[in-house]
């Protein structure tokens, strides 16, 4: 397996991925745990951001620290991305959001771009792809090749459950892309779903 895939070994992370996984969890509450494990694999894949020293002013004096030296943007795949944005936003409030649409055609299993709202250049130093699922390795092959031409300097994945599939691929194709997730799955099945994965998240997420 990639040396690129990082899958966290924290305890609430396993505890809310299987409340995620249980069909009985409706959407509301599954919205809340995809927002509660957005903010634990946002601190993991965030643990190497560059940053510079600083010092503020206490109410006992003066403290030497650290601050953030890079600017984060976030690109969530729509739609199911769109569920990993306010978790890790509540923890990095002033992150900028573009969207970019991809579809997966069920004929092929490849996606189609439908929508993109990239600004002109970057304005960030790290991007942090943001897809529920990494099945085949598609949609998020795509968005990063859509980020590189565009000229993003540094981007990361992040997503909850992936395939050996798409993490095999997305290796392949883009080596210097870390992934950060919750948990390796078996298999895909025949139509491309991840086994024993949960199901469409997207659907999962909205109630549809």
């Amino acid at each position: 397996m990639s040396s690129n895939l990082h899958i966290s070994p924290h305890p609430l992370v396993k505890h809310k991925l299987t409340l995620l996984r249980d069909v009985a969890t409706d959407h509301r509450l599954f919205r809340e745990l995809v927002r509660e494990l957005a903010l634990l694999l946002c601190y993991e894949a965030t643990v190497d951001l560059a940053l510079q020293p600083s010092i503020v002013n206490t109410p006992m004096g003066q403290a030497s620290g650290w601050q953030s030296s890079e600017i984060i943007g976030l690109v969530p795949v729509l739609r199911a991305g769109l569920g990993l944005v306010d978790g890790i936003q509540e923890l990095l409030p002033a992150v900028q959001v573009w969207h970019i649409g991809l579809y997966r055609d069920e004929a092929t299993l490849r996606p189609v771009e439908y929508y993109n709202k990239l600004p002109e250049a970057p304005t960030v130093q790290v991007c942090l792809v943001l897809d529920p699922m990494l099945a085949t390795g598609g949609s998020a092959i795509a968005t990063i090749d859509i980020l590189k031409r565009w000229g993003a300097p540094r981007i990361k994945y992040l997503g909850i459950l992936a395939a050996p599939e798409g993490v095999d691929a997305l290796s392949k194709a883009h080596p210097d892309v870390p992934m950060h997730i919750a948990e390796l799955d078996e298999r895909l099945n025949d139509i491309g779903f991840i086994v024993p994965g949960l199901g469409d998240a997207g659907d999962r997420m909205f109630g549809t």
